[in-house]
């Protein structure tokens, strides 16, 4: 097998930098994978990530992050010019989506933005849904609804739990807390 080494001046292979983003953050390989699909994704969360916990980041960017822009119809390369992107991470406490760091970093000021951001200072709610009894009900109306991939899923096809989440995010307008989705969700598939 040849190791193979990139060039000086060359950017850091995917690969690379998955495997990169495993070692030196501790990362799973499907984390590390969705943060380097990506280049801005990944410089973004090595932002984040300094002086961090780096799962905490990580966590933060698919979930919080990823959702409320998903919501707002924002890209991650719409954050790249603000200063503190990660404020909700050092706040654990709060449920809600802190996106003044983003106001403040001009995404409402421009043009291209400002209909979105007045939207949602009206009102739109950005508050996560942390109430089991409710996920675990919109798990078992997804689940029903998707019983062929249940069964797949349950006869070895582990890719389609991505699949479930998705659909569990989608049902709740990606105001479900990932965290419990990922753990009430693993325990209803295994059942």
């Amino acid at each position: 097998m040849v190791k193979q080494t990139a060039r000086p001046g060359l950017p850091e292979l995917q690969d690379a930098k998955k495997v990169r983003f495993m070692s030196a953050y501790g990362l799973s390989a499907d984390d590390a994978g969705v943060l380097v699909a990506e280049q801005e994704t990944a410089l973004f969360f090595e932002r984040v990530a300094a002086g961090r916990d780096p799962r905490a980041a990580a966590n933060w960017v698919m979930g919080d992050l990823f959702g409320a822009l998903n919501r707002l119809g924002f890209g991650i390369e719409d954050l790249a010019g603000f200063g503190r992107p990660a404020r909700g991470i050092d706040r654990p406490d709060r449920r809600r989506h802190d996106l003044r760091p983003a106001r403040q970093g001009g995404l409402c000021r421009n043009g291209r933005h400002r209909g979105r951001c007045r939207d949602d200072r009206r009102g739109k709610s950005l508050r996560q849904v942390t109430d089991s009894g409710a996920i675990e009900a919109v798990i078992g109306a997804v689940l029903a609804a998707h019983a062929d991939k249940v069964a797949e899923y349950r006869a070895g096809r582990d890719k389609l739990y991505g699949f479930f989440v998705g659909q569990v995010m989608r049902a709740t307008q990606g105001k479900a807390n990932p965290a419990l989705v990922n753990e009430l969700l693993q325990k209803k598939l295994a059942g």
